[in-house]
């Protein structure tokens, strides 16, 4: 599929993917599509960063490569690894055959044969496809020195291996970072970037994504699931529940036939939607119940 052509056309063409997007977001998509510029999107966990880059991946039928970060993640084991036990196995086999002619032998060995490609090379390589979505997940957990080894690899999207050159993309990928901002990404790596922050959405905009993600859920248990959602996060709370946390209740409460929420099935089913036992217990005892009433309460007309 060809990029979208205007705002209302990224819109539609997430939509179609299940992905329910309000217009801003829609607009820095569009930009980043249309300009070549890598989309940096910041927010809480759980609130669909990560699933725009599978959405946009599926909708127009490029491959989807994704980076995971990590603590300790170097350049070297983003861009490519030699597969050392290969290797030896080669040594071995040319020093049995009498074959060991270092010069030759060192060239095979540091040759594309022996060369594993991790996600930085991978997204640099021409796709019959077209260039491919580079999804680098929550850059946040790296440290500085992976930031400023970014900065270059996607100012001029290309990267260098010692022993065979410099790999230079015929097309730049498509690249999506996220961050869930349990520190702040430098400066210089943003300016490279379009920025957005993904927010919590709204009581409209999430019963959409309810709809568009378990849309066997009736419409009064999809209304109060997320009315229920959105006071919870309104509560002094660890971490408060992000769209995938409301996603996965509903599809629970649906697998155990609930026609509508009452305090017995919330207590039941808490580990949906609440991730840390401080949280849980908060919600013990009559917790539920006034935040249900409270809920039910937004949704009786004015």
């Amino acid at each position: 599929m060809t990029k979208p052509g205007s705002i209302d056309a990224v819109q539609q063409m997430l939509s179609d993917q299940g992905y329910v997007c309000g217009r801003a977001l829609a607009t820095v998509v569009f930009l980043s599509l249309r300009l070549g510029r890598p989309l940096f999107l910041e927010g809480e966990a759980g609130v669909g960063k990560t699933e725009i880059a599978k959405a946009l991946s599926a909708a127009l039928g490029r491959r989807l490569i994704r980076l995971q970060c990590y603590e300790g993640l170097d350049a070297s084991s983003a861009v490519y690894e030699w597969n050392f036990p290969a290797q030896m196995v080669a040594i071995r086999t040319a020093e049995a055959e009498g074959n060991a002619d270092r010069d030759d032998l060192q060239r095979e060995l540091f040759g594309p044969d022996y060369l594993i490609e991790r996600p930085l090379l991978q997204a640099m390589r021409a796709d019959e496809n077209g260039a491919p979505v580079l999804l680098i997940d929550e850059l946040d957990r790296t440290d500085e020195p992976f930031e400023a080894f970014l900065l270059e690899a996607l100012s001029d999207f290309q990267v260098t291996i010692p022993e065979l050159g410099t790999v230079k993309a015929p097309e730049p990928p498509i690249v999506i970072l996220t961050s869930n901002r349990t520190r702040e990404v430098h400066d210089a790596l943003k300016r490279r970037c379009l920025y957005h922050w993904v927010d919590y959405p709204d009581f409209a905009r999430e019963l959409e994504i309810v709809h568009a993600r378990a849309p066997e859920a009736a419409e009064t248990l999809s209304r109060e699931v997320v009315a229920f959602v959105q006071q919870l996060r309104t509560e002094d709370l660890f971490k408060k529940p992000g769209v995938a946390e409301t996603i996965d209740w509903a599809k629970c409460l649906l697998a155990l036939d609930v026609i509508d929420l009452s305090p017995e099935v919330i207590a039941d089913t808490l580990g949906a939607i609440l991730k840390y036992q401080d949280d849980i217990q908060k919600l013990q005892g009559s917790e539920a119940k006034r935040i249900l009433d409270q809920a039910r309460a937004a949704l009786e007309p004015a």
